[in-house]
């Protein structure tokens, strides 16, 4: 799937929504749930179908990233899917910290 800045994707099998903030390099499958994720236009309504792949839920606010890729997510509806590309798990951006004013 070639996915664009701005494009919102929700979850086939569970409550996730996401916006992409920044694009992959290369076409990538990013899926949720164990199915790819479709655009929020084309999605079925919640509950349509199990989660497989819960090892890790997603949170509201939360930016998943995927270094290699340069993939960049934001969550803007939580669910209990995992967030994969190609299969592997994206992971949580963490925040830098800021230096200290001493």
């Amino acid at each position: 799937m070639l996915v664009r800045v701005g494009d919102r994707l929700a979850s086939a099998v569970c409550g996730t929504q996401v916006i992409v903030v920044r694009p992959p390099r290369k076409a990538v499958t990013i899926t949720c749930g164990g199915e790819p994720m479709r655009p929020l236009a084309e999605a079925p309504a919640e509950g349509q179908g199990t989660p497989v792949d819960t090892e890790r839920g997603t949170l509201l606010g939360k930016r998943y990233i995927h270094p290699e890729y340069g993939l960049e997510l934001l969550c803007t509806k939580a669910g209990n899917g995992t967030l994969r590309a190609d299969g592997v798990i994206l992971e949580i951006k963490e925040a830098k910290s800021l230096p200290s004013s001493d």
